[in-house]
C-alpha cells in the first residue's frame, strides 16, 4: 500500500540537528496518522507515495519544523506560584493563576528552564524551535486508517513528539 491520505504509517527514524548531532531515535516502529495532525507537513510531503521499506532523508529549516525561536515566549514568574518540588524541565500548560507577565499566550506549554529562590524562568518555545533538522525515516508499515482515526486525525493513544518533555506539572512523569 502506498502512503496516501488518510492512512496510518509506521516509522522508525533518526533525528539530528543541522550539524548532524543526534537529537532523537525511534528504533521501534511508531504509528502516525498520515493526513492529519501527527506529522509535520514537510514530513508528510516527503513520505507521500512511498511504500514499506522506503527510506526518506529530509532537511527541515526552522520554518518547516518548529518555527523560529521567539524570545517573547520567555518570561519570569514569582516562585511562590509553583509547587515546592519544582525542577528545571517540568512543563505547564499555560501560566499559573496569579501570573504577572502580560500578553503571554494561554494555550502554550511552558517549560521551566531555571528555578531561583524568588522567581522561575519559563520558556514557551518548542524545544526544537529555531533549529534546522535532519530526519532519516524508514517506512515499516502502511495500513488503512480506521474511521475513528480518520475522524480524530490522529492515532489514538499514540501521542508522539520529536522531543518529549521529561516531566509535567500535572501528572509527574510524562
Amino acid at each position: 500500500m502506498q502512503i496516501e491520505s488518510p492512512c496510518v504509517v509506521s516509522l522508525t527514524w533518526t533525528l539530528a540537528d543541522g550539524q548532524d548531532r543526534p537529537i532523537d531515535e525511534l528504533s521501534e516502529p511508531v504509528e502516525f496518522f498520515f493526513g492529519g495532525d501527527d506529522l509535520l507537513p514537510k514530513v508528510e510531503e516527503a513520505l507521500a507515495g512511498h511504500v514499506v521499506g522506503d527510506e526518506v532523508h529530509l532537511h527541515l529549516e526552522p520554518e518547516h519544523a518548529f518555527g523560529d525561536y521567539k524570545a517573547g515566549l520567555v518570561c519570569f514568574e514569582d516562585r511562590a506560584l509553583f509547587p515546592k518540588d519544582l525542577e528545571s524541565g517540568m512543563a505547564f500548560e499555560g501560566l499559573p493563576p496569579g501570573s504577572k507577565t502580560p500578553d503571554m499566550p494561554r494555550d502554550v506549554i511552558y517549560v521551566v528552564t531555571e528555578v531561583y529562590p524568588s522567581h522561575v524562568v519559563l520558556d514557551g518555545n518548542h524545544p526544537l524551535a529555531g533549529m534546522s533538522l535532519r530526519l532519516h525515516a524508514k517506512v515499516r508499515d502502511v495500513r488503512a486508517a480506521t474511521p475513528e482515526e480518520a475522524e480524530a486525525r490522529t492515532v489514538a493513544g499514540s501521542v508522539m513528539t520529536l522531543m518529549e518533555t521529561s516531566r509535567t506539572a500535572s501528572d509527574g512523569l510524562h
